[in-house]
């Protein structure tokens, strides 16, 4: 596989910050669901602070595109960037409906699922070379 061109707005710290986060507070909350403790309130502001660098990474992508730059899959990039910010949310909701340790195991799967999908964000960036 090729690495993602270095003009990529999806790519470097851009991406790596919220795979990091995402990381870290899927941890946190794992932790949490062993321990048969409800969401609290570090897995909420983790998803608060995850939306928001989600949110400078889809502003940033949309910039490339309006600037001229193409993904190599519109549609797959555009459904990827949308489910992206969409995560965070979703979870907060079914965390707050679930508040046993099940909320918890909530908060970390969406948060593992998270980085994948902005992997995925990337492949369909590079496709035709960004």
């Amino acid at each position: 596989m090729t690495s993602v061109g270095a003009d990529s707005p999806v790519d470097g710290i851009v991406a790596t910050v919220p795979i990091v986060l995402s990381l870290l507070v899927a941890v946190w909350a794992l932790v949490a669901a062993v321990r048969h403790r409800p969401p609290d309130r570090v897995q909420f502001v983790g998803l608060a602070v995850l939306e928001v660098v989600l949110l400078v990474l889809t502003v940033l992508a949309l910039v490339a595109v309006g600037g001229g730059d193409q993904p190599g899959e519109p549609g797959a990039f555009y459904g990827y960037l949308v489910t992206l910010v969409c995560l965070p949310p979703l979870a907060w909701v079914l965390a707050r409906m679930e508040p046993t340790r099940w909320g918890s195991a909530i908060v970390c799967a969406v948060c593992l699922v998270a980085p994948v999908v902005v992997v995925r964000l990337q492949q369909t960036w590079e496709v035709l070379g960004g």
